[in-house]
């Protein structure tokens, strides 16, 4: 964002180099005197590229996702690490609320999934429908504040918080168990945070209690999904459409159990992608580097070690 950009530039030295992304070696080269780094999902922060940065303080991602940064290697050398965390919630809720509007509508998914002429389906209305919340992050707690008042049912489940959770009756979510949850729900939304004990999550022994004819819209990891299992909720009608939000590699290539289903649809990680979330990410992110008084920052490339005028 220029006006971003422009707001830093102004009180210290920036070196904005976006082309730099593309050239590893040439990262390699620029980062020494750099001692905050702004990056995209398109720069890999390794234990090498931190070798050739001895001054550096501060990494930051401008998305929430950090697949591409060395955690173990950032913590070892005492680098702080700055994400937006709450930059992309109503991003995110506003996506799960319009896939789950659009999948309830049986229409719109076979066409989406490649179908030209399909069947005209019987949909089913929001304000009559019983939403399942899987995971209680950020961007559910937005997403109930949008579907309580458009008449929706809410019941949600959470494997890191007790039923007893002030926030459930908070959120109007009533709280229950995972079999319940799949059994009762019109329509799934899943916003669970990954770790990798949760690999898998969403198994045979989840879906054999999905109400026929569910839908499902997700901007969790694709990893808590376990790919047969979708793939058998898919094809015999447990699952009516899902619609996930990014996928790891091979998720639906060739071979997969989930190639060729026209009723899953694959975007590519668009929901956080909005003017608006990416407008709060960014002066979120300056600001912190603002407070923490560094001279030279790079975005998301290299820095010059010159100061910069005072703030």
């Amino acid at each position: 964002m220029p006006e971003v950009r422009q707001w830093l530039e102004a009180r210290h030295a920036v070196s904005y180099q976006p082309q730099l992304a593309d050239d590893a070696g040439a990262l390699r080269r620029a980062v020494y005197k750099t001692q905050a780094l702004l990056v995209t999902p398109k720069v890999a922060v390794t234990r090498e590229l931190l070798d050739f940065a001895p001054r550096l303080k501060v990494v930051a991602g401008l998305f929430d996702e950090i697949d591409n940064i060395d955690l173990e290697g950032c913590r070892d050398r005492g680098i702080r690490l700055i994400q937006p965390a709450n930059a992309p919630v109503r991003a995110n809720a506003e996506y799960l609320l319009g896939g789950l509007l659009m999948l309830l509508r049986r229409g719109f998914g076979v066409p989406l999934g490649g179908a030209r002429r399909p069947d005209i389906r019987l949909g089913r209305e929001l304000g009559d429908s019983v939403i399942g919340i899987l995971g209680l992050t950020p961007a559910a707690h937005a997403l109930a504040k949008m579907l309580v008042p458009l008449g929706a049912r809410l019941i949600g489940y959470e494997p890191a918080l007790h039923r007893s959770a002030a926030i459930w009756e908070i959120l109007k979510i009533q709280p229950v168990a995972l079999p319940e949850l799949m059994a009762q729900s019109d329509a799934v939304s899943l916003q669970m945070l990954y770790a990798s004990r949760y690999a898998g999550f969403i198994n045979e022994a989840a879906l054999m209690h999905c109400k026929p004819g569910q839908a499902w819209v997700s901007v969790s990891r694709a990893a808590l999904f376990e790919p047969q299992a979708l793939a058998n909720a898919l094809r015999d009608g447990r699952i009516d459409t899902c619609l996930l939000d990014g996928a790891e590699d091979g998720l639906v290539a060739e071979g997969s159990p989930l190639h060729g289903l026209n009723n899953l649809i694959v975007t590519p990680r668009v929901a956080a992608h909005t003017h608006e979330a990416r407008l709060r990410a960014h002066w979120y992110l300056v600001d912190r580097l603002h407070e923490a008084s560094l001279d030279a920052v790079s975005v998301p490339g290299v820095v010059s070690g010159e100061p910069g005028p005072s703030p």
